[in-house]
């Protein structure tokens, strides 16, 4: 696990408690992009009680408000596919 990484992973179980948190580096599909210098991409998949009544758009505040700090430096773009609650990743999984 990288060090950026780590840090992700710190801030979001420290701010949302998540049940799943899975964090993929994409920083290697960018090299030499304008900007990728300064931090590394990352795509993540996170499921958390916090989310429970929250619509999608303030799921994805309280996920950046957790890494806040980490976009100055560490974080260059953060991709969110999914911000569910336990109940919806059941469901997903089973279909209903």
């Amino acid at each position: 696990m990288s060090d950026r990484i780590a840090l992700i992973e710190q801030r979001l179980r420290a701010a949302l408690s998540p049940e799943q948190l899975d964090i993929q580096d994409d920083s290697a599909a960018h090299a030499g992009h304008a900007g990728a210098r300064e931090g590394g991409h990352f795509t993540l998949r996170i499921v958390s009680n916090a989310f429970s009544g929250q619509p999608l758009i303030q799921r994805h505040r309280l996920v950046h408000a957790a890494v806040a700090d980490l976009m100055r430096r560490e974080i260059h773009a953060l991709s969110i596919s999914k911000a569910q609650t336990p109940d919806e990743a059941r469901s997903s999984l089973t279909g209903k």
